[in-house]
């Protein structure tokens, strides 16, 4: 029994040398994609760093910087050395856009939440805040083609705020999120401007099927659309019109006009103590 258990640990072994030996990498690419994508939002919202630039040529200096690590980072995902410099050339030239939605999401959160006091608390503090601007530095990733890192920037967003957002997802300007724990939304989602999402809320699929991985599977939120807590909408033929309202716990699978109001109704009951004639008997 020791014997064959110590010839399984042995094969064990040169099974995972081997899988190791097929990576290039020698640090870890979670690890260096969270510092450099926080080393970025440090440089863009001054909220998060303690560092000082002095001129243009510091922020130039910085910019630099980052892009050498992003080259670093997508090389050591096995990506050829020309594409990877080709990768971060076209993503820096997203920056300038992406910042300025980002200031825009921020004011539109301040502006709809009655608890904000301001925009810097917004940025600061609001977990949807940092959710939405991972996401579009993400989703510029996925566009121009960059393998697995947009995706891996998006799950660290997930695991610090709950917020699962598909970096493939389109989302207009601006956008809110409100306590956002919960939200998912599907890669094939295309959410319009000032479009506000709540807690629980999920744009999903109606189907989880493979071969539907090139089609629309997630629904359409056109603009000024709110959805309230854990609204579920789904498929990817679904269309809610824009100026909608979607009460909380409603669950869509077809398509909703402009200008309507969906709501679930549930019925509670409250009577005073001795009121019942059953017993109520519960076991937890």
């Amino acid at each position: 029994m020791t014997a064959n258990s110590n010839i399984g640990s042995d094969q064990f072994s040169k099974n995972l040398l081997k899988i190791r030996h097929g990576y290039s990498s020698r640090f870890s690419v979670k690890r260096e994609s969270q510092k450099f994508i926080n080393d970025l939002l440090e440089l863009l919202f001054p909220h998060f760093s303690e560092q000082i630039y002095y001129d243009e040529n510091d922020i130039e200096s910085k910019l630099q910087l980052l892009k050498r690590n992003l080259k670093f980072i997508l090389k050591s995902m096995n990506n050829d050395e020309l594409s990877c410099s080709d990768y971060a050339d076209d993503f820096f030239k997203t920056i300038h856009e992406v910042n300025n939605k980002l200031w825009r999401d921020a004011q539109f959160i301040n502006e709809g939440d009655p608890a904000s006091e301001s925009v810097d608390e917004v940025i600061l503090s609001y977990p949807g805040f940092f959710a939405i601007a991972i996401f579009r530095f993400a989703h510029e990733m996925y566009k121009i083609g960059i393998p697995i890192l947009p995706r891996v920037l998006t799950e660290y967003a997930h695991q610090i705020t709950g917020i699962d957002i598909h970096p493939g997802a389109k989302i207009g300007c601006p956008f809110f999120i409100d306590h956002g724990t919960g939200i998912v939304v599907g890669e094939t989602s295309n959410i319009g401007n000032k479009v506000k999402l709540y807690q629980g809320v999920t744009l999903g699929a109606l189907s989880v099927d493979k071969k539907l991985s090139n089609q629309k599977r997630h629904p359409t939120i056109e603009d000024n659309v709110i959805i309230y807590s854990q609204a579920v909408i789904l498929g990817g033929e679904t269309v809610i019109g824009h100026d909608s309202i979607i009460g909380g716990n409603v669950w869509l699978t077809e398509s909703v006009n402009p200008y309507s109001i969906v709501y679930h109704k549930s019925e509670i009951k409250v009577r005073k103590s001795g009121q019942y004639e059953e017993t109520f008997d519960f076991v937890i």
